[in-house]
């Protein structure tokens, strides 16, 4: 498997359609968007997707938004984000990694999971704040469930 890298950049409007992929309100992540680190993902020279971090402690790092373009998905490429994140940010001495997701995302909740991460909290009632409601595998998003991952060498 080819190796992904992840390319800091300061350019982030221009990646909203990919944003978008991963939080369904343009208004929100405006909210969010000029916050933390915000980093291109590449496989080879193809761009395939972004992420950005935000720093919720003086040891935490909290993914905000990660999306891989759907072409990508399925393939690895997720699991080599989380990995790269996780290294480079313990190199950075943080200490944990957390991620939050919809209570519907039942394939998030799973490929989160998957990559280590633990269930943390639930914030309930998180998703109510966006203008539109959202469906996803026939549930209404409306808790964000946390997860956390200790940052480790």
């Amino acid at each position: 498997m080819n190796p992904i890298h992840l390319v800091e950049t300061k350019d982030r409007r221009r990646f909203m359609a990919d944003l978008l992929l991963a939080d369904e309100s343009e208004t929100i992540i405006e909210s969010y968007i000029d916050d933390g680190s915000f980093y291109t993902i590449h496989l080879d020279d193809v761009h395939i997707g972004v992420c950005l971090f935000v720093f919720s402690g003086e040891d935490t790092v909290e993914i905000k938004n990660i999306a891989i373009q759907e072409a990508y998905r399925g393939k690895g490429y997720g699991k080599q984000v989380i990995d790269a994140s996780c290294s480079l940010f313990y190199k950075n001495g943080y200490k944990e990694m957390l991620v939050g997701t919809s209570n519907s995302s039942i394939e998030n909740l799973a490929f989160y999971q998957k990559a280590g991460f633990r269930f943390h909290e639930i914030h309930h009632d998180f998703f109510l704040q966006y203008s539109e409601p959202f469906y996803e595998n026939g549930i209404r998003g409306m808790d964000m469930v946390y997860f956390r991952r200790p940052l480790t060498p």
